[in-house]
């Protein structure tokens, strides 16, 4: 799709002599009476209220790792099911609303949307709890996806008006740091609640519910209430963190809001796509043939209907969006799906998350199948660090704290790099891809708890480099009002190629093998088109970050 626009993303790889001149008005801008400042006290309470959010949000998604177990016991799944559950039931359908949902933080009250989007993935993370079958658990799997999509692209444009752009990458990898914080408290949580239910009711409880619906529950109801407290904070002005002039409010916010829905979610794609003349709708129709002929003979191979008809599904959803995209609002796609750059950083990145996501979500259930259960049925008396409850604290509270210290300083050493190198960042983000994987090699392999627990710290830490580096990449490649678009598009990388395939494959290579083991270590392979892709976006960055301007206005931006 890069190459449809390349009249508008033919300055990419020019050399820009002056960056945009809008930066000079930064600090005019920070003393605007109608707000508090810009990096001020409010922005850094603002930033902490959303790191309690995104620790929710990835509370509420990684629970599932450390209930798995029980799960796939309980409902008679395979590994390959329970990767579909983590991952594609969710991810799919996050990626996908988060396109209108990220351009209605564009032209909305971010806000208002992020509190909504709190009440609902909490609620459908609470009714989780409720689900009795795998149909039943995967449609609260979607519900807490479209939830979830609000997140992200609600935040990361709220804190990119909070914070001057030589503090971005530190803002949002302090956020990104919920996303460890959750995933490591929501293994303990859960571990913890499903030991006390069961002890207490070695049958059923009440409502007839078992000790992993109960920890559904214990951490969907909170959610509901924090979205009042988030309801309160203040709406930042677009913008002035770069002394840009206040966009114009938007009308016709429903119409719009409908336009995108209507752009991404099939069949409504043809009848959006239609006004836009036989061509356009014929690319459509054959995209979608392509994906219905790809999703038959994935189908065929594997035997997994729900994973190819919703990753295929996806993938043909957001081709529509592209295309309509193109049409509807040419400077948008110019910077985003028009960008080589923006293009290589999504797969970039997403490569990371494809490994990523598949360690956090397997990490627990390998160490509790391949070390607990056998240590506690041979009888010998068990390590302290040798029960579920244990080795959850010790992942999760090892997966937080290195997690966040590897996302926070990462982001710190990445803003002071990039005040010496424009590319800079992504010479950071590169380790967490260079460092983790020895480890992740001596993890799998050894046959000793102690040494699994105490390696995991490494992957957790160096792994987590990247998160805020490609946010702040993203953001830096766009204009302010186009924000939540390129975060939702960045999130499709991270959800859709990330989430959506990692999880499923190592369940799936684990299914066909044997051996989860070999599921997770096949995970390596995806370094090289990591590497590449990064050194790419290396090359090209400081050219496309430079030209943004210039490109949006070439392609019909009124600026």
């Amino acid at each position: 799709m890069a190459n449809d626009t390349a009249k508008p993303d033919s300055t990419e790889n020019q050399s820009v002599a002056s960056a945009p001149s809008e930066l000079a008005a930064q600090v005019a801008v920070t003393g605007d009476d109608r707000m508090p400042p810009v990096g001020g006290a409010y922005a850094r309470y603002v930033l902490f209220v959303l790191v309690l959010v995104y620790a929710i949000n990835f509370i509420d998604r990684q629970i599932l790792a450390i209930l798995a177990e029980d799960i796939k016991r309980d409902l008679k799944l395979s590994d390959a099911d329970l990767g579909f559950l983590y991952g594609t039931a969710f991810a799919v359908f996050y990626a996908l609303f988060g396109i209108p949902l990220g351009r209605l933080a564009d032209n909305w009250v971010r806000v208002r949307l992020l509190s909504a989007g709190l009440f609902v993935w909490s609620g459908m993370t609470a009714l989780s709890g409720m689900a009795g079958s795998f149909g039943q658990l995967s449609a609260a799997r979607i519900g807490v996806g479209i939830g979830e999509a609000s997140a992200s692209p609600s935040a990361f444009s709220m804190l990119s008006d909070w914070f001057p752009r030589e503090r971005r990458a530190t803002a949002l990898a302090i956020y990104s740091a919920g996303l460890y914080i959750g995933g490591g408290v929501s293994l303990l949580i859960g571990a913890v609640v499903v030991k006390a239910w069961n002890n207490a009711y070695p049958v059923a409880g009440p409502l007839g519910l078992v000790g992993w619906q109960a920890a559904f529950l214990a951490v969907g109801i909170p959610g509901m209430i924090l979205s009042l407290w988030v309801s309160t904070l203040k709406e930042p002005v677009r913008g002035r963190a770069e002394g840009l002039p206040e966009p114009p409010p938007v009308t016709n916010i429903g119409s719009k809001l409908w336009q995108d829905i209507s752009s991404v979610i099939p069949p409504l794609t043809l009848f959006h796509l239609a006004p836009f003349g036989a061509a356009v709708l014929g690319r459509n129709i054959a995209a979608a043939a392509g994906f219905v002929a790809l999703a038959t003979l994935l189908i065929a191979i594997t035997g997994d209907v729900p994973q190819w008809v919703a990753i295929c599904l996806g993938g043909y959803a957001v081709t529509s969006w592209a295309q309509s995209l193109k049409q509807r609002d040419p400077p948008t796609y110019a910077l985003i799906w028009g960008t080589p750059t923006f293009v290589l950083a999504l797969i970039g990145f997403g490569s990371i998350s494809f490994v990523g996501y598949s360690l956090s979500f397997w990490v627990a259930p390998y160490a509790i199948r391949t070390f607990v259960v056998p240590m506690a049925a041979s009888g010998v008396p068990l390590p302290w660090y040798g029960s579920t409850e244990i080795v959850a604290l010790l992942i999760g509270g090892w997966g937080a704290a290195g997690g966040f210290l590897g996302i926070v300083i990462a982001g710190v050493v990445s803003d002071w790099m990039k005040k010496r190198n424009p590319a800079g960042r992504v010479l950071v983000a590169s380790l967490a891809t260079l460092v983790p994987a020895p480890f992740i090699a001596l993890m799998y392999t050894t046959d000793n708890l102690g040494s699994f627990l105490l390696l995991n710290l490494v992957p957790s830490m160096f792994g987590s480099m990247y998160v805020g580096i490609a946010a702040a990449t993203t953001q830096d490649l766009v204009l302010p009002r186009m924000r939540g678009a390129a975060t939702a598009t960045y999130f499709i990388g991270t959800t859709l190629l990330g989430l959506g395939l990692g999880p499923y494959a190592v369940g799936m290579v684990s299914k066909v093998t044997g051996s989860l083991a070999t599921g997770v270590l096949s995970l390596l392979l995806m370094a090289p088109v990591t590497l590449t892709c990064l050194y790419l976006v290396y090359r090209k960055l400081p050219a496309a970050e430079a030209s943004r301007v210039d490109r949006a206005r070439a392609a019909g931006e009124p600026i």
